[in-house]
């Protein structure tokens, strides 16, 4: 069952464009605020969806999904545990999850195939890992934190990132493993039309450490090994202390000529706008006037979160130290 929302969360601000953000605790802060002792959020994916054509049991399978993801995250950070621990257990949940578009539920390319990426960044230090295009290795977030900690790299791809995770002990599995039989038929379904999907989270620890990560099976019936934003640091996954930390979904290519993730971090910065502004002038206007589709989840250095999507919907979840949390599709 889904825990009681925060009253404070209940109020999602709805555009007229249809685009929508959820506000989260003091956005509009005085300077009074000292700040959270941890705080999560996490998404997903965004698309065109709606109420009428999702019905309230698959609603239902979705939110329970996202809150108890949620929850992994909350209690490793009411552990003590770090911000990268965090983003890293919650993304392997989703991962883990056939509902979501990463690891097991991962779509397939044009020739039937699942192709994965992963990356994970932290905000104390701008360290950050990357895998594309790996087939083979059960949670991309592991071998992005991998390539992190135990390279000299940012970003390995292919058979390199394989060959990399074994070398270092993470679990491969037979690509058969990321097969289900609802990707498949999507498959199908929609030769003629691209489906996007990510996982993401962004998490503040009581060191007040950042991190993001973000992870995706890329979108159904891709083709010629294509590349979205999610393991391309500054597009799909940001995080700097100075700012904030930032974890994309949507239509990839937008995210990463727009680099979404530091666009953001950059208006906070150099321009001082709060998160949620930052993210709605990057999402609701940038992208729109581009013409990309997608969201955001992000967290600045107090634990203020924003939620910001140009599309009908986006799988979103947010908690922190004082007990509020929400779980929201729409």
């Amino acid at each position: 069952m889904i825990r009681p929302l925060s009253m404070l969360f209940l109020a999602v601000c709805l555009f007229a464009s249809g685009c929508q953000s959820a506000p989260g605790p003091d956005n509009d802060a005085t300077d009074d605020f000292n700040g959270l002792a941890y705080a999560l959020v996490l998404h997903g994916g965004a698309g065109a969806m709606s109420p009428d054509q999702m019905p309230e049991a698959v609603q239902e399978r979705y939110k329970n999904a996202l809150d108890s993801a949620l929850q992994a995250g909350l209690d490793t950070l009411e552990g003590g545990g770090s911000s990268l621990d965090a983003v890293v257990r919650v993304i392997m949940y989703l991962e883990d999850h056939p509902l979501f578009n990463a690891g097991k539920g991962a779509v397939f390319t044009s020739d039937g195939k699942n192709e994965l990426d992963a990356s994970v960044m932290t905000g104390h230090d701008l360290n950050a890992g990357a895998v594309a295009g790996v087939t083979d290795i059960k949670n991309p977030i592991l071998a992005a934190r991998a390539v992190m900690e135990q390279s000299g790299h940012v970003m390995l791809a292919g058979r390199g990132a394989s060959l990399f995770a074994e070398a270092v002990g993470l679990e491969l599995v037979d690509p058969a493993y990321f097969f289900t039989e609802r990707r498949f038929e999507s498959l199908r379904r929609i030769r003629e039309m691209e489906k996007h999907g990510t996982v993401g989270c962004v998490a503040l620890d009581r060191a007040g450490n950042l991190c993001a990560g973000t992870s995706t099976g890329g979108i159904s019936n891709k083709r010629y090994g294509r590349v979205g934003d999610s393991p391309i640091i500054g597009a799909g996954t940001y995080a700097n202390n100075r700012t904030c930390g930032v974890s994309a979904t949507g239509q990839g290519e937008y995210f990463i000529r727009w680099t979404v993730a530091h666009d953001i971090s950059a208006l906070m910065e150099y321009k001082e706008m709060d998160v949620e502004s930052a993210a709605k002038k990057v999402v609701l206007e940038k992208l729109v006037e581009a013409g990309g589709e997608g969201g955001v989840v992000c967290l600045d250095a107090l634990g203020r979160p924003a939620m910001v999507t140009n599309t009908s919907g986006m799988f979103r979840a947010y908690g922190n130290s004082e007990g509020e949390r929400m779980v929201a599709i729409f």
